[in-house]
């Protein structure tokens, strides 16, 4: 999470030649530049609008972009001070850092990724995540199955809620030597890490990182279409812990069917998976029942109850609704931060300094965010953006509303692979993306959720992640033995991702 989409840190050595992928911010600063240019010789246009500032079917008409050569050149020197707070003019529709209207920037998302990396970072300074992980392996140790099913479910969980990915590297070291000592092998570790993390960020219900931002960019809240997500989550899950506990048992049964071998002083390091760590402390106990609430409360404030529960979109909200967006999560998590910090009794110094360190950590995807959102800075003062709309709008008017769920999906894929960071590939592509929803009769949840599932997907596999590259070269196992492993269950996902959004959109449509 706190390194979205960048590869892990190589060992010091040699210095290694060839092409390394660039990280997400080089990539975004690449691509500000290169749309910027584009915007030249994309003709210039705009729809009429509603009340709610959504564009009408069919209004595109031409309209000239203001400025001179001069003034675009300043529209790119400001971009990512436009993406953090730049303010749209509401008679001009320009963006400005010194304009008077609506924030068009990032920065209410921006303090929501620092203000919930904090808290990240409290709760596993505390030490009672991992150990709670730890004590579950443990107890679970004589039962290989319902070990993969427990650790899957507890990762996929996390992933779902919070964007749980980079973390699991540190689960590494004990989860390899557990699986071996049960008779599997490191690759039965890898896809249980790996997969059960990514299966749940992938189907993500409230994930702040992949649907909070992908939802904030396209104008919706955070908890529409969260049950068709929920029931992705449940289904998607369900599918990977089958599939990884059929290897499991297979390599159990007959290990030279085993896709990796084993490595000399497997059966050595086996062995110390026979220790059993520490009991929870009363106080890691209170940190875990503190984060769950944290987490529970947090799905609870942002769920519109009245819609969910009568089925109308447009239902009164009940007077109990709270309909917080990010300014109030932002404040959420630096409270419960605070107060994780006081329950684990970190102390006034070392909780300070972890929750600078955390904010500091996650820095970097909230710099991805500002990034992308000034490349839709440059598009909308260039007013090309209305001018792609147009250019598919003649697409998916009339489309099927399931071809067009899918289609969200699959246009996704490749984006996915050129921006591995979920948050800078959501605030790039949602704002022309959440609009043809609009022209196809369909949720803007729906491509919400096709998007995310798409982002998801293609990070279970791509080399650009370092949750994939950095797992594998810690189990000690080929990336190209896991691609084998992997693509049969790749292949199910896909098919059961595009049967769920496009049930999804022809529900909402």
């Amino acid at each position: 999470m706190k390194a979205e989409g960048e590869p892990p840190e190589q060992p010091a050595g040699p210095e290694r030649r060839g092409f390394v992928f660039p990280s997400a911010l080089t990539v975004l600063a690449a691509v500000t530049v290169v749309v910027w240019a584009l915007a030249f010789a994309i003709p210039s246009g705009a729809y009429r609008r509603n009340a709610d500032g959504n564009p009408i079917e069919g209004t595109y008409h031409r309209e000239a972009a203001p400025g001179d050569f001069v003034h675009r050149l300043g529209e790119l020197f400001l971009a990512p001070v436009n993406g953090l707070y730049g303010v749209r003019d509401a008679k001009t529709g320009q963006v400005a850092p010194d304009a008077v209207g609506t924030l068009y920037g990032s920065a209410g998302v921006f303090l929501f990724v620092l203000a919930i990396g904090t808290f990240i970072t409290v709760v596993f300074a505390t030490g009672a995540l991992d150990r709670g992980i730890e004590r579950l392996a443990h107890r679970l140790r004589e039962r290989g199955a319902l070990l993969i099913a427990g650790i899957m479910t507890v990762f996929s969980l996390l992933g779902t809620v919070e964007g749980f990915a980079e973390e699991t590297l540190g689960f590494y070291g004990l989860i390899v030597p557990l699986m071996l000592a049960l008779g599997y092998d490191r690759m039965a570790a890898t896809g249980t890490i790996i997969l059960g993390a990514g299966v749940g960020v992938l189907a993500s219900t409230v994930n702040p990182f992949a649907t909070g931002v992908a939802s904030s960019a396209a104008g919706v809240s955070l908890g529409e279409g969260i049950a068709l997500r929920f029931l992705m989550w449940l289904v998607l899950t369900a599918v990977t812990i089958t599939y990884v506990v059929r290897y499991a048992h297979r390599v159990r049964t007959d290990p030279g069917r085993s896709l990796v071998g084993f490595l000399p002083g497997d059966r050595e390091l086996a062995a110390e998976a026979a220790a059993e760590p520490p009991e929870l402390t009363g106080l890691q106990k209170t940190v875990l029942a503190t984060v769950v609430l944290v987490f529970a409360f947090m799905i609870f404030s942002v769920i519109p109850w009245a819609s969910a529960l009568t089925g109308k979109a447009d239902a009164t909200p009940y007077g109990w609704e709270l309909g917080w967006s990010f300014a109030q999560l932002a404040a959420l998590f630096i409270v419960a931060a605070v107060l994780v910090g006081l329950v684990a009794r970190l102390g006034e110094q070392r909780l300070s300094a972890t929750v600078i360190q955390g904010a500091a950590d996650f820095i970097a995807p909230a710099l991805v965010i500002v990034l992308a959102r000034g490349v839709t800075v440059i598009m909308n003062n260039a007013k090309v953006t209305d001018t792609v709309l147009h250019s598919i709008e003649g697409v998916v008017s009339g489309t099927p509303a399931a071809f067009f769920g899918v289609m969200v999906y699959v246009v996704n894929l490749p984006l996915a692979f050129l921006i591995p960071s979920t948050s800078g590939h959501a605030t790039l592509a949602m704002p022309i993306l959440a609009p043809l929803a609009d022209f196809a009769g369909v949720s803007r949840a729906v491509v919400v959720t096709a998007w995310q599932s798409a982002s998801g997907w293609m990070n279970l596999w791509v080399p650009t992640t370092a949750v994939v590259m950095g797992g594998v070269s810690l189990a000690k196992v080929g990336y190209d033995r896991y691609l084998r492993f992997v693509w049969p269950l790749l292949a199910v996902l896909a098919v059961l991702i595009c049967a769920f959004v496009a049930m999804g959109a022809v529900m909402s449509s």
